[in-house]
C-alpha cells in the first residue's frame, strides 16, 4: 500500500476478504473434486466471468482486456464450457443434490459478448452446469454502449432479474474525466432500453469524487438516476489505484485529507438524497428503494461459501481455500493469463488460491462480511459458529471503532455500525485485516 493508502480514511474498495492479491500460485494444485467433496452443494452461488470491455476507465482495476482479436470471445467461451464441464464432474453429487441459489454474470462487461454469445454463456451456465437460470435470482452486469436490444432480449428471455449498468456520472465532462467516454444521449437511450425488457431490477452505479465534480453536478446525477426510479442504486467513491489509467495520468501525491473530506461530504450528500427520495441503505455502497422485489445478488451474498467461478477472472470459495487463476491489472499480463486460459484443457485442479483452514481468518472474514453491512452482525450466529462473542477475538479493533464513533451500542444482540461508522467503511475493513493478509497485498503492491 502507498503512504496515502495507509493513512486515508479511504483506501480501497473492501468487499472479499482476503483480497486477491494475496492469493498466489498452489505448489501442491489441489484437485477441485478434493476441495468439494465435504462441502454443502444444496445452495451453491454461480458466477461466470468475461474478461472484456469496449473501454478501460480510467479507475478500473479489474481483470480486463480492452477488445477481442477476431476469435478470441468464441475461443473464451470453448475454454469457459471446458471448466464448467470440469467443475462440475468434480462436484460428484447426483443433479438432484447439486442446487444453484444465485447466479451472475460479471467482468469486464458480459454485453460485450454478442446476443448468440450470450444464448452461449447461458446455455453454459444451464446445461454444463446445472443452474436454473429463470428458478433463480440472476445479475448481469452491462455498459450503455453494449446494452442493445437484440442482447437485452436474450438475457431477458433466459431469465435476469437484475441488470446492472455502470453510468458513473450522467455529466459528459465528469465522464471524460474519468476516462469514460460516452455521451448522455446514449445512457438515456440505453436506460430505455433496459426499461422495456422489463427486468424486474435495474442497478445503477455512480461515482463520487471524480475530478471537477461539485455537489451541484453531483446531485444532477443522482437526480437523472432517480428519473428512472431504479430498483437500486450503488455510489462508489473514486480511488486512484495501482495500475489504473488515472494513477499512470497523476502519480500518487502522497496524503491529501481536504481530498478525503470531498469524498465524505460527497458521499453524505448521496446518502442523505436516496434516503430522502424512499431509498433505504443497504452498505456503504448500496441503497435499495423501499418499494423494490428483492431480487438479485449484493455486498454480501458474494462473500458467501459455496461460491463457484467460472471464467479466469473468477474466484472460487470453498471453508478451506480461496481459488483463482493468475491475477493482474497491467494490459499486457492480462492478455497473456487469457492467453492462456484459452489454451487450457485441463481444468481439474486449483492454480493459485489463499488457503482459509486458520480459524482466525475466517473470523475476521465473517466479521468483516457482516459489519460492513447496514443490518450489521448477529452475535448469536457469531458465537454459534466460533464459540465466543466478537469482542473476545476482536477487543482491540472494536474499541477503537466505538471510540471513534463507529459502533452503536443501541441493541446489544447486533454488532452495527453508525450512519457515520458506515461512511468510513472502507477504512473499517483493513483495519481488520491480518498482519500476514496486509503484508501479502503489500508485496503485490511493490511487484
Amino acid at each position: 500500500m502507498t503512504t496515502a493508502q495507509l493513512t486515508s480514511p479511504y483506501q480501497h474498495y473492501v468487499y472479499a476478504y482476503p483480497h486477491k492479491t494475496v492469493y498466489r500460485e498452489l505448489e501442491e494444485r489441489p484437485l477441485l473434486r478434493d476441495l468439494w467433496a465435504g462441502e454443502a452443494k444444496d445452495a451453491l452461488s454461480l458466477y461466470l466471468h468475461i474478461p472484456f470491455c469496449e473501454v478501460r476507465c480510467g479507475f478500473c482495476n479489474l481483470f480486463t482486456r480492452i477488445g477481442a482479436p477476431d476469435g478470441l470471445t468464441g475461443a473464451y467461451l470453448d475454454a469457459l464450457e471446458r471448466q464448467a464441464t470440469a467443475v462440475r464432474e468434480a462436484l460428484g453429487a447426483g443433479a438432484d443434490e447439486v442446487r444453484f441459489a444465485t447466479a451472475a454474470f460479471g467482468g469486464g462487461t458480459p454485453t460485450f459478448l454478442t446476443a448468440a454469445e450470450l444464448e452461449r454463456l447461458c446455455d453454459i451456465a444451464e446445461h454444463r452446469m446445472g443452474a436454473d437460470l429463470r428458478a433463480v435470482p440472476l445479475s448481469v452486469e452491462a455498459s450503455p454502449a453494449t446494452a442493445t436490444a437484440d442482447r437485452l432480449a436474450v438475457l431477458a428471455e433466459r431469465g435476469t432479474t437484475r441488470l446492472s449498468l455502470g453510468i458513473q456520472s450522467f455529466v459528459d465532462a465528469e465522464a471524460r474525466a474519468a476516462v469514460r467516454p460516452q455521451r448522455r444521449a446514449d445512457v438515456e437511450a440505453a436506460l430505455g432500453r433496459i426499461r422495456d425488457t422489463a427486468v424486474p431490477v435495474l442497478n445503477i452505479d455512480l461515482i463520487y469524487g471524480i475530478d471537477g465534480q461539485t455537489e451541484q453536478t453531483w446531485l444532477h446525477s443522482l437526480d437523472a438516476a432517480l428519473a428512472w426510479r431504479p430498483e437500486e442504486l450503488y455510489l462508489y467513491p473514486l480511488y486512484v489505484r495501482p495500475g489504473t489509467g488515472l494513477d499512470r495520468r497523476t502519480p500518487d501525491p502522497g496524503p491529501d485529507p481536504a481530498w478525503d473530506e470531498q469524498r465524505l461530504r460527497l458521499y453524505r450528500v448521496g446518502r442523505d438524497h436516496l434516503l430522502a427520495h424512499g431509498y433505504t441503505q443497504q452498505s456503504m455502497r448500496m441503497f435499495r428503494r423501499t418499494d423494490a422485489p428483492p431480487q438479485g445478488a449484493d455486498d454480501y451474498a458474494c462473500q458467501t461459501d459455496g461460491m463457484i467461478g467460472l471464467g479466469c477472472g473468477a474466484r472460487s470459495y470453498t471453508r478451506a481455500l480461496h481459488y483463482s487463476f493468475d491475477y493482474a491489472v497491467g494490459m499486457q499480463q492480462i492478455r497473456g493469463i487469457i492467453d492462456d486460459y484459452v489454451t487450457t484443457d485441463d481444468f481439474t485442479h486449483a492454480e493459485f488460491g489463499h488457503a482459509m483452514e486458520d480459524h482466525d481468518e475466517s473470523r475476521r472474514r465473517h466479521l468483516l462480511q457482516s459489519l460492513l453491512q447496514a443490518e450489521g452482525l448477529q452475535v448469536a450466529d457469531y458465537r454459534a459458529r466460533f464459540g465466543g462473542a466478537p469482542a473476545d477475538d476482536f477487543g482491540p479493533e472494536l474499541e477503537r471503532f466505538a471510540d471513534r464513533g463507529w459502533l452503536t451500542d443501541a441493541d446489544p444482540t447486533t454488532l452495527r455500525l453508525t450512519p457515520e461508522g458506515l461512511a468510513h467503511s472502507d477504512a473499517i475493513g483493513p483495519e481488520l485485516f491480518s498482519p500476514a493478509v496486509r503484508a501479502a497485498m503489500a508485496e503485490y503492491d511493490r511487484k
